[in-house]
């Protein structure tokens, strides 16, 4: 019976992290043949696909879902194992930014295991509104930083993408042609941008009976039933109830959640967290 070995994890996390075997053998620097070859032995061993064909990349199966965790944790150990006894620890400092809405679910969940694997690194983590986090990377005031984006840059690598659309209580309904109330972020940021965007495209009268700073403040004022909100589906429950088209909005712009770095720190610790960061959110890919 043959076994599942690290190599072949490795390969699997690697193109999974990618989303395509090109780019996966690239970071294992390896041809694509030989990476296509090791995922088909890796599927032969377990008697099932672990990736679906996604346009020209994939994405992962039934099956690659359930080993996502324990690839990631088994590579991760042996990684740890390694540097113990190479004495190859990372070490250093780290200033994180970690936005407030997505950081609370997540939160916990990267730094337990980054420092698991990594004790000796000293973490200065930031949760807050994110707005702000990419000009403190380019100031140098943090390292690595997690945030939202419309339009991805060359260096932002993207998390996770959140299709956004007009939401209100499943208990109110709002006349299209009404003074729409609506509930907004009070600082500027995409969000605010794309909602205000959405609203005199839509060409109809509006006023803004509440403001926010958080995500968690729109969904309030939505399911408190005084307004509509714009928020990613993400966020959605069986107390909302998606109103785009009823009240006539056009199509919307995704969220994306992305990772950056301002590249002054040593690679050793930032190479550690987003090992960390990526492996937090493909569990819930």
């Amino acid at each position: 019976m043959d076994n599942l070995d690290s190599d072949l994890l490795r390969t699997f996390v690697a193109v999974t992290e990618a989303g395509s075997v090109t780019d996966g053998a690239a970071r294992i620097h390896r041809s694509q043949s030989a990476t296509s070859l090791q995922i088909k032995r890796l599927e032969a061993i377990l008697g099932q696909p672990v990736f679906e064909r996604h346009g020209r990349g994939v994405v992962l199966s039934d099956t690659g879902r359930q080993l996502l965790p324990v690839a990631l944790e088994v590579t991760a150990r042996l990684d740890t194992v390694l540097r113990d006894i190479s004495q190859n620890t990372v070490t250093g400092k780290l200033r994180v930014g970690i936005p407030d809405d997505h950081g609370r679910a997540k939160l916990a969940e990267i730094i337990a295991s980054f420092t698991r694997h990594n004790p000796k690194v000293e973490l200065d983590v930031t949760c807050a509104l994110s707005t702000h986090f990419p000009d403190a990377l380019d100031k140098g005031a943090l390292d690595l930083a997690i945030y939202e984006v419309e339009c991805p840059k060359e260096h932002e690598e993207v998390l996770m993408e959140d299709p956004t659309c007009w939401v209100s209580s499943a208990h109110r309904e709002f006349p299209a042609d009404d003074d729409l109330p609506v509930a907004l972020f009070d600082h500027a940021c995409w969000w605010r941008d794309a909602a205000i965007n959405s609203l005199k495209a839509r060409g109809k009268p509006y006023r803004i009976v509440y403001s926010s700073q958080s995500v968690s403040g729109v969904i309030a004022a939505v399911e408190a039933g005084i307004a509509v909100g714009l928020l990613g589906r993400s966020s959605l429950h069986s107390g909302l109830s998606v109103k785009s088209k009823i009240l006539g909005f056009g199509n919307t712009p995704a969220s994306k959640l992305v990772m950056a770095a301002n590249g002054s720190r040593e690679a050793g610790p930032q190479d550690a967290m987003k090992a960390a960061i990526r492996a937090a959110y493909l569990t819930t890919v």
